[in-house]
């Protein structure tokens, strides 16, 4: 795919998914915007400060005048609820829900034709562990933006979301029970969302708007019992 001359913006692109997706737009010949807390060669920021968004926004308009794509990839905080305090549970929704509302309303004037928003959810979105509330309720609420915000949107920006399973940034090869509980047995890495940001991105997705991809080797569709793919009850 060809995205020569491109504007893209990446939040949390200086490191996991968010860098590899990142390269990889860079790879397909378009000029990426990076903000994250991460210090390097990017804009540096908190993305739950309201006048860092808008600070931001200001430099990429005022550097390259359009946005063509918006990843909102930049990871909220994970508490439950035995610790999680209200501000930490505050920040983790302004990072993961408040950030890429308002960075979509402050880009919107300024996206170019055939734009696309494409939002990082999780599998979590459907399914937990204990004590991950904070988490759990921003990924919650930026799947359910997504739709909210393809069809206010409709005409002007194409909006998705992807829900990534278990994603292992160090490309670490798995096997046994970790592999084999994936129907496609074996463990995801950022390539695999990357591939999807830039497909979704694309001329080719042209009719998915309001979606939400679930990227997670079909574990989430797959119930495993006692003795089933290399899992025993501890008794």
């Amino acid at each position: 795919m060809d995205f020569k001359d491109k504007i893209v913006v990446v939040t949390g692109g200086a490191q996991g998914i968010g860098r590899c997706i990142a390269h990889e737009f860079e790879k397909a010949g378009a000029t990426v915007c990076v903000i994250d807390k991460l210090l390097g060669d990017h804009f540096v920021g908190d993305l739950a400060d309201k006048y860092v968004l808008e600070a931001f926004a200001r430099e990429v308009i005022g550097r390259h005048g359009h946005v063509d794509y918006l990843v909102n990839n930049a990871l909220p905080l994970m508490k439950g609820i035995d610790e999680c305090s209200y501000e930490e549970f505050q920040y983790a929704l302004s990072v993961g829900v408040t950030a890429p509302f308002y960075l979509s309303k402050l880009f919107m004037p300024h996206f170019a034709e055939q734009a696309a928003i494409v939002n990082i959810s999780s599998s979590r979105d459907r399914m937990s562990q204990p004590q991950t509330e904070s988490y759990t309720a921003a990924k919650g609420g930026i799947a359910a933006l997504t739709h909210a915000l393809a069809v206010s949107l409709a005409g002007k920006v194409r909006v998705n979301s992807i829900s990534p399973g278990w994603i292992d940034t160090n490309y670490t090869d798995y096997e046994g029970a970790d592999a084999i509980q994936h129907p496609v047995g074996r463990v995801g890495n950022p390539m695999d969302i990357a591939n999807m940001v830039l497909y979704l991105c694309s001329e080719k997705a042209g009719f998915i708007t309001g979606e939400n991809i679930c990227i997670d080797g079909g574990m989430t569709r797959r119930m495993i019992y006692h003795g089933d793919n290399g899992w025993r009850l501890k008794e």
